[in-house]
């Protein structure tokens, strides 16, 4: 197979984990400035939450699948 049998895992594992970080962060540590007059001034924190949440799930799916 075109880079290895294991190319779709490893590919959910790294959109999983970016997903669950980067939302996590946006939680975390708001903005300090905005910089233009559309932008938030911190990320939606229902969203976030959806957000991380479904990428912890297929980061978990993606580790799962690579450890069996």
């Amino acid at each position: 197979m075109f880079l290895g049998a294991d190319l779709l895992p490893m590919l959910i594992l790294a959109m999983g984990s970016a997903m669950f970080v980067g939302n996590f962060l946006a939680m975390i540590k708001p903005r300090k400035r905005v910089v233009d007059s559309g932008e938030l001034e911190k990320a939606p924190i229902k969203r976030s939450i959806i957000m991380s949440l479904g990428g912890l799930a297929c980061a978990s799916w993606a580790i799962a699948t690579l450890t069996t």
